[in-house]
């Protein structure tokens, strides 16, 4: 299977990656960093004139599309072995996040703030898409993704492996100062529209919220967890 990908930051990570490229197709006058490398991977290409790349591909595509091999999402057993627990790996588990640009600005979010895997749901997820790629401007190429079959049995079996699993709640109790960082950590992030489900909620150790003051009562999916990652980050290095 193949996935066709889009604009420049992604198309220059998936180069400098070992995905495995079958095409680039070019606008032609097209110049840019990436040409090198995919000369270097004698990555078959083809031009198009302006009129036919832009007829054939969306505006956002930056004059560069390239033809991969679909991505890869792992198991978590095939996660649990790879991570050293006496560092206190950081995982993101996301619960029904179905839009694929929050999907994306939360993997570029992730990879940014130092999350070593996500984990997401099979069904009621969005898919690791051109889309997906493009919004994390690359950044899926350097964060894994571990797709379930059910949440709470995940839960259940990363507490096994000692993590501590913390959900996000605009109704909880404790703020989000509360999270502990000093331990192996899942941050469970919910839907745009309904945060995370009830059920998740009850199996988690600890659920806290982001303090509000406006007018609005919410916050986006991939905000609310920019805040979050990055204030772990900080602590964790501070």
């Amino acid at each position: 299977m193949s996935i066709q990908i889009y604009g420049k930051n992604p198309a220059l990570e998936v180069c400098k990656s070992e995905k495995k490229i079958f095409k680039a197709i070019l606008v032609e006058g097209f110049h840019h960093e990436t040409l090198p490398l995919l000369r270097q991977r004698n990555i078959p290409v083809e031009y198009l004139s302006k009129s036919d790349f832009g007829r054939l591909f969306p505006n956002t595509a930056q004059g560069i599309v390239l033809e991969i091999e679909d991505y890869k999402t792992y198991t978590l057993e095939e996660l649990i072995p790879v991570l050293d627990i006496s560092k206190n790996p950081f995982l993101l588990m996301l619960d029904e996040i179905e839009d694929p640009h929050n999907l994306g600005a939360i993997i570029r979010t992730a990879e940014a703030g130092g999350v070593e895997a996500i984990i997401i749901p099979k069904n009621r997820s969005a898919k690791l898409t051109a889309t997906v790629a493009k919004t994390s401007a690359g950044a899926i190429e350097h964060v894994k993704v571990v797709e379930v079959t059910n949440l709470t049995a995940t839960i259940e079996k990363l507490k096994k492996e000692g993590f501590w699993i913390v959900g996000t709640d605009i109704q909880a109790e404790e703020t989000y100062q509360k999270i502990f960082i000093d331990r192996p950590l899942v941050l469970i992030i919910g839907s745009e529209g309904f945060g995370i489900r009830r059920l998740i909620k009850e199996h988690a150790d600890l659920n806290v919220k982001i303090p509000m003051v406006g007018q609005m009562n919410s916050l986006n999916a991939s905000v609310s967890a920019g805040i979050l990652i990055f204030d772990i980050l900080r602590r964790k290095q501070g």
